[in-house]
């Protein structure tokens, strides 16, 4: 028991000595060292912050450790404050590392490693802490929307340090928001972003998505599937027959449609007439037996719901029973074209091949004065050779051999 209240009593006494020493080393002004370095740090709120106080040549010179406040975290390897939050991580001639565990914004500001030298020597390291925003809220003006109108959307991001940026997202498309941002009594960052846009049938069921961005967080977002309302799309389909409407044959027609909401009415009808009496309408089909061509003409189907109608047109013309039968064979204009080059390239190739023949073989021509030079003895008698013993003679004469 003696033995711990000695051991009590000399740390007390270390530390007055220690802090005597060090209030009359500072009646110097501290110098900022290059030969004390530290780093700033950047924490997120709730996590562990490192702060470590190096020394690159000790003279075994006091390393302690201050808060914004100057008071003392450690000196040496002993911690004064009773925050056990500041644990320590490692202690030598050559560094004093600290660890602060569960960040909060009151634990941001200047952190000051001292060097107690003469006069004393000081590094500062920031702590920054980061507050990620709350889930962002989204919120739409119209649930139900209908296809050309405008609506407006906010996202709200709360309570952030820094202030969070907001993008928008339709789709795979980015549309840009106006934000607004307001700083709350406790130093906290509040933003809100609105997005104002005109739909279409094609946004229908698409995702309008809130991208919040802030270094404290990833992937952070909220998203809004759109219902827009349009008027049917119309489509005729002719479903026999499949080539030309001939007179006695029948005709159907099916009429495809999609709106939202679904279609209640689809009607048939035909343009600036009526529908023949005999023609079979169920639902969305009509059915004409036994064409003639006193049923010619433009037949309507129209689909409506509450937001509007739309029809498609089919143009009915009934040609004679026979059309279409014993018709020329069309001429394929590409095959003929082939042929005709195929045989110009080989008569170009056979007009090649017959002028390097006749080049080749070329006849020998020999004139008057030539025959009998080989049997001379030398050109004079040669020449009288030739002219056949008559030198009088100015007739020239060619041979073909």
């Amino acid at each position: 028991m003696a033995n711990a209240r000695s051991g009590s009593l000399a740390t007390i006494l270390f530390l007055f000595m220690s802090s005597a020493a060090l209030h009359k080393g500072a009646a110097q002004d501290p110098v900022v060292s290059q030969n004390l370095v530290t780093d700033n740090v950047t924490v997120v709120e709730g996590e562990m912050a490192i702060i470590s106080c190096r020394v690159k040549n000790n003279d075994d010179s006091v390393i302690q450790l201050l808060n914004p406040n100057r008071q003392t975290i450690y000196f040496r390897d002993m911690r004064p404050l009773k925050d056990s939050r500041f644990q320590l991580v490692n202690f030598s001639d050559n560094e004093l590392r600290v660890s602060l565990s569960n960040v909060s914004l009151s634990d941001e500001g200047r952190y000051v490693c001292q060097l107690y030298t003469d006069p004393p020597q000081e590094a500062y390291a920031e702590i920054t802490v980061l507050i990620p925003p709350g889930n962002p809220i989204i919120e739409a003006r119209d649930e139900v929307l209908s296809e050309g109108n405008e609506t407006e959307m906010t996202c709200t991001a709360m309570s952030s340090k820094p202030a969070a940026i907001i993008r928008w997202m339709k789709g795979d498309k980015e549309l840009p928001g106006k934000p607004k941002v307001e700083l709350t009594y406790d130093k906290m960052y509040t933003v809100t972003s609105r997005l104002t846009f005109t739909v279409s049938k094609e946004d229908d069921g698409v995702p309008v998505i809130c991208i919040v961005d802030h270094p404290a967080v990833k992937d952070f977002q909220a998203q809004k599937y759109l219902e827009v309302q349009y008027k049917p799309e119309v489509k005729i389909v002719v479903e026999f027959p499949q080539g030309l409407t001939r007179e006695g044959e029948n005709l159907e027609l099916s009429c495809k449609f999609r709106g939202k909401p679904e279609p209640q009415r689809v009607n048939w009808l035909k343009v600036d007439d009526d529908v023949p009496s005999h023609a079979v309408i169920t639902g969305a089909d009509l059915y004409i037996e036994n064409l003639n061509k006193s049923y010619n003409g433009t037949y309507r189907c129209v689909a409506s719901n509450s937001i509007g109608e739309a029809y498609d047109d089919y143009t009915l013309y009934v040609y004679d029973s026979r059309a279409g039968e014993g018709a020329p064979r069309t001429v394929d204009h590409a095959v003929i074209g082939g042929v005709v080059a195929v045989v110009v390239f080989a008569m170009l190739c056979l007009l090649i091949v017959l002028g390097r023949y006749f080049a080749r073989h070329k006849g020998t021509y020999f004139t008057h004065e030539a025959k009998g030079a080989d049997d001379a003895a030398d050109a004079d008698t040669a020449i009288i050779n030739a002219e056949g013993g008559h030198t009088n003679s100015d007739e020239k004469k060619e041979y073909y051999i």
